[in-house]
């Protein structure tokens, strides 16, 4: 009783719930409790048996009593009930905690401790269960080096002495059941470390809902209460090759998408999204919507990047049965869902990951290991079978419960290098001498591998910056086994060129013919994400240069080269239409600006882009292969043009795309083309629809007998200011 009340007892089932004693009656059951604020307690026992009085046999609030009945057997936990007259005055009454059995097997605490359970989200957190006939909450935390830990909320005044859990030996798996609790209460881990000192409280891991912030608690939630209705999808999902399907991703932080100005700028609520967003993404012709993480995060700035609570769909927006009916009605609509995922690092708030158990466990202690110099930020342990098991059953959460279609991680390169953004003497090389981070690159094959074993038809997307080989290859041929990369070279260069002027364009042409060097190297992803819109970089529209028709007509052509080129698409929101301020995540997007026509013709191109680059298998369909691309002119640099031929599996399926990146009309501009035939102009960025002068073609051509670079038919055409033009082949 000692070490129980004073913190050190890692057992408190050993000394609280029924007790066997001796007595020269025989065998009986002693009930003891620890309640502090109780100033007198009785057991219940039996129907209409009398309250039994409890005698305190501590002043720190211990009680016990003699069961009125001798049995061999333990009493069932539902057989009797405990009553306190708190020194508050209320009278609480209850099912005994300690009458209950420990509820995870051998074989958990097993595969946990081998870092092979990846189902560790339906054993460890907080799970509503009946045991007994009885109903509560069972509560289990990983915390091997703790001395003591305790559930503490509402229901015991915080106090934890009052619940100490059990511990499960070795495993450093704690638990305890709590009977009579259900959804909605709001709970932490209070923690005594390894040298006797109490940490700050400590929200759960494994939470599935967090309080919005600033409180910090966790909440007990059911995720089983939402009746899903997109069984259409997620059977055709499994059927399909998205390698050689078009994905055309809008980006969305759902907190500045669109807000409520007249409602103290509010957020919109899951269901709010679902009737506005939705049909939105849907009439722009996306194929998914990609958000920017939505696992709680204590701090609006960080977009979610500083993830805290792994297994919670922030509160913000409302609850995990809302965000369920979101991703629900993005399925029954047509679109995939796609989560910013963050294994990459994690924040150092007190009550999360950090110093969980007082010591460092899930991450590094040496800092040249565990810390990360650019955010500021903790980095995982993934040599750690716990930490790996805890990050790909995180993976796996999103993909089961909630239907997820596929995960884009964040910061891959970071993880990859032991000495990213480290200076010599920084970082410590790995057993081989070299810098590569070998934990991480096993943790990344394996939650690719089980992804893709359990939910076949998702998607992995890398975030990885280097020229690291083989990131979307599969791991049995040695790569990172992602399903694409983003191709951040790309993004870089085509930035650079479209920011100079046209006059100068000349001199910069080989940065948009530099990418298809190795735009097959990889599977790759073209993103112009959210993070080229902010911190001084400016939007989209006001990268480009010259007078405002033309910074429109660049903006366009920048939307169709990426159209054009090998390679997924992303864009982010408020770049469909124009955006002009730099995206801030505290204000919604510029909506306003879609009264003006050179806004609407923006918005109206991307809707195009959409529906051909869907339309067209030569635009998606051989994404990743030469077959599927081939120069007619990467050369002309003199006129600032490129011309190429995207091509689909069958030989009829040819797109011509011409670009001409000066605001100079060029007339019978001649290009050699791959056949005899007509050319239809399926796209002009150039159209008045768009905002643009309506040069054009008059819809198409036939290419003549004019053997011109190498071919033996050729086009004179009409190639507009500062726009691209999309010409189809058939047959004449």
């Amino acid at each position: 009783m000692d070490a129980l009340l004073a913190g050190r007892n890692s057992d408190p089932f050993a000394v609280l719930g029924p007790q066997p004693i001796e007595t020269p009656a025989g065998r009986r059951w002693l009930v003891r409790i620890l309640q502090p604020r109780a100033v007198e307690a009785h057991l219940l026992w039996g129907g209409e048996t009398a309250p039994l009085p409890m005698k305190k046999v501590r002043p720190e609030g211990i009680y016990e009593a003699e069961l009125p009945l001798v049995s061999e057997l333990a009493p069932a936990p539902s057989s009797y009930r405990i009553r306190c007259r708190m020194d508050y005055g209320a009278v609480v009454e209850g099912h005994d905690a300690y009458a209950f059995p420990y509820l995870l097997s051998e074989f958990d605490l097993y595969l946990m401790g081998e870092g092979r359970h990846y189902d560790t989200y339906e054993k460890l957190g907080a799970h509503i269960k009946t045991v007994d006939g009885v109903s509560g909450v069972h509560f289990a935390v990983w915390a091997p080096s703790a001395r003591r830990v305790s559930v503490v909320g509402d229901f015991n005044g915080w106090d934890g002495r009052v619940h100490p859990m059990r511990t499960r030996g070795s495993s450093g798996i704690w638990e305890l059941f709590l009977p009579d609790l259900g959804e909605g209460a709001i709970y932490k881990y209070e923690i005594i470390g390894p040298r006797g000192e109490m940490l700050p409280l400590k929200a759960d891991p494994y939470g599935y809902f967090s309080e919005l912030r600033p409180n910090t608690g966790s909440v007990v939630a059911r995720l089983d209460n939402h009746n899903w209705a997109d069984g259409d999808w997620m059977t055709q999902r499994t059927q399909r090759n998205w390698l050689q399907q078009a994905i055309s991703v809008y980006e969305v932080h759902l907190g500045s998408w669109r807000r409520m100005p007249e409602e103290h700028n509010r957020w919109l609520s899951y269901l709010e999204l679902a009737d506005q967003l939705i049909p939105y993404v849907k009439d722009l012709g996306y194929t998914h919507i990609e958000l920017m993480p939505v696992m709680e995060h204590p701090f609006d700035g960080s977009w979610g990047y500083q993830t805290l609570g792994y297994f919670a769909a922030t509160s913000r927006y409302g609850t995990p049965s809302e965000f369920m009916a979101f991703v629900d009605r993005c399925h029954q609509a047509g679109l995939g869902v796609l989560l910013d995922w963050t294994p990459a690092h994690f924040p150092r708030d007190s009550h999360g990951l950090s110093l969980f158990d007082g010591t460092h466990l899930y991450e590094h202690s040496d800092p040249r290991q565990g810390t990360h110099p650019d955010w500021g930020t903790l980095v995982y342990n993934y040599g750690r079978n716990e930490v790996q098991n805890f990050l790909i059953s995180n993976a796996l959460f999103w993909l089961d419960k909630y239907h997820i279609d596929g995960l884009r991680v964040d910061a891959v390169a970071s993880m990859l290098y032991l000495d990213y953004s480290r200076k010599e003497g920084e970082w410590i090389p790995n057993r081989y001498g070299g810098r590569e981070n070998l934990d991480a690159i096993d943790f990344l094959k394996r939650m690719n591998e089980v992804a893709y074993l359990r939910f076949p038809g998702v998607l992995t997307i890398a975030e990885e910056s280097t020229a690291w080989p083989s990131v979307s290859r599969p791991t049995y041929l040695g790569g990172l086994g992602f399903s694409l990369k983003w191709n951040m070279g790309w993004m870089n260069d085509t930035l650079h060129y479209f920011s100079k002027d046209p006059v100068f364009r000349r001199y910069e042409h080989n940065k948009l013919t530099f990418s298809l060097l190795y735009a097959f190297s990889e599977n790759f992803m073209l993103p112009f994400s959210h993070d080229e819109v902010v911190h001084g970089k400016n939007s989209l529209l006001h990268k480009m240069p010259g007078d405002m028709w033309q910074q429109f007509a660049n903006l366009r052509l920048l939307l169709a080269y990426q159209a054009a080129h090998p390679g997924k698409k992303l864009l982010f929101m408020g770049q469909e239409f124009g955006q002009r301020n730099e995206w801030y995540e505290a204000e919604s997007l510029d909506w306003h600006l879609l009264q003006y026509e050179s806004h609407r013709g923006v918005q109206n191109l991307v809707r195009d882009l959409n529906r051909v680059l869907a339309a067209e298998p030569a635009l998606h369909q051989v994404d990743f292969d030469w077959q599927g691309f081939e120069w007619i002119d990467a050369n002309d640099s003199d006129n600032s043009v490129y011309s190429f031929i995207r091509r689909g599996k069958n030989p009829d399926d040819v797109i011509l795309a011409v670009l001409n990146a000066t605001p100079v009309v060029r007339y019978g501009y001649r290009l050699g083309v791959p056949r005899a035939g007509h050319y239809k102009e399926v796209l002009n960025t150039d159209a008045a629809i768009y905002g643009g002068s309506n040069v054009g073609n008059l819809g198409g051509m036939n290419a003549d007998e004019h053997a011109w670079q190498g071919r033996r038919q050729s086009l004179a055409l009409t190639l507009p200011p500062l726009a691209a033009v999309f010409l189809k082949w058939r047959q004449a």
